[in-house]
């Protein structure tokens, strides 16, 4: 994750070169198909570009067990093999990727400064920003001992292994919503587990779901844990919790997607860039552009919408070549 730290009235204004800072044509922060896939166009454009893979080096992907959706991987691919496909073939041509965790920034000037773990400063020409977003779970120890054994936070990432199988949904919203709706053209049966006595969802997408054959509502339910051997075999529940006739409730499932929401990692450039009010970075439409020239953004910290593997990585490509044009046109 990326966090964001206040800068002084000095640090702002000063758009002067710092002392001892290092000069780059192109800075990449973040990872995952996004960044890496901008790293590729951007060295081979010649940009010398230099990543900072953050604190989940290959982003969200790398928590995936099997990747089946990507194309040109006929026979599926785990999440972290791809991941490190995409780094060497960075590499490969040439981009200088390293461990860091950008922590602030300064976009006041035309050269961009960036700090390194509170430490390093890079000053850059033009920066590609490839943060991601973060799902949100519930806090249950058993989230993380499952996960990629039976817990996603992608139900059209994941749900074509839980073909024919009974799975649950946690969350009331539209996404929860339209996750509930995507598994239940694949699955047996669709538990959705809502902690209240109504959907926070639209009324088409909550009329849709609770006319769908295969899906049930599990009204003012609250998960407890998950149980299985090895894999998510099903959940208990609590139903009713803190009012007359509490109890709990176990059910069977394959499968446990959250869709309670992402958090966008951009909290430490919001002093600068344009964001929606959860934090989503704004662009401009069919382009990679922010509101600050020379900044751009690509993969899941801008898009709320699709959030794939495959998306990221166009924006990625856009990312690059949006520098690529930037600098030409900057130093023609």
């Amino acid at each position: 994750m990326f966090k964001s730290l206040d800068l002084s009235e000095s640090e702002k204004s000063n758009t002067n070169p710092a002392e001892g800072a290092e000069k780059v044509r192109c800075l990449i922060v973040g990872s995952g198909p996004a960044g890496y896939t901008a790293a590729i166009y951007a060295a081979r454009a010649n940009l010398s570009p230099v990543m900072y893979e953050g604190l989940q080096p290959g982003g969200q992907l790398t928590t995936t067990t099997e990747v089946e959706n990507f194309p040109g991987y006929p026979e599926g691919i785990t999440g972290p093999a791809m991941m490190e496909d995409l780094k060497k073939q960075a590499e490969r041509f040439g981009t200088d990727i390293r461990f860091g965790l950008a922590t602030k920034v300064d976009f006041s000037g035309e050269i961009h400064k960036v700090w390194i773990d509170d430490k390093k400063l890079i000053e850059a020409e033009t920066v590609i920003l490839a943060t991601g977003a973060t799902a949100k779970y519930l806090g249950l120890e058993d989230e993380q001992k499952y996960a990629g054994s039976g817990v996603s936070a992608c139900a059209t990432c994941d749900g074509f292994f839980y073909r024919g199988k009974d799975v649950a949904v946690v969350g009331g919203g539209d996404t929860a919503a339209e996750e509930a709706m995507y598994l239940a053209g694949l699955c047996n049966k669709v538990y959705m587990i809502v902690r209240r006595d109504e959907l926070r969802a639209s009324k088409v997408m909550a009329e849709r779901v609770q006319n769908t054959a295969n899906v049930e509502i599990l009204w003012k339910h609250q998960t407890k844990g998950l149980f299985g051997n090895g894999v998510v075999e099903g959940a208990t529940l609590v139903k009713n919790k803190g009012e007359e006739g509490e109890e709990e409730v176990k059910i069977k499932i394959d499968g446990f997607f959250l869709a309670i929401g992402h958090k966008p990692n951009s909290d430490f450039v919001a002093e600068y860039l344009d964001t929606d009010e959860v934090g989503y970075i704004k662009t401009i439409p069919g382009t990679s552009k922010t509101n600050v020239a020379g900044v751009f953004a690509c993969g899941d910290v801008q898009d709320s919408h699709y959030r794939q593997a495959v998306t990221a990585a166009g924006s990625g490509c856009m990312a690059a070549i949006d520098a690529e044009r930037y600098l030409s046109e900057k130093n023609a």
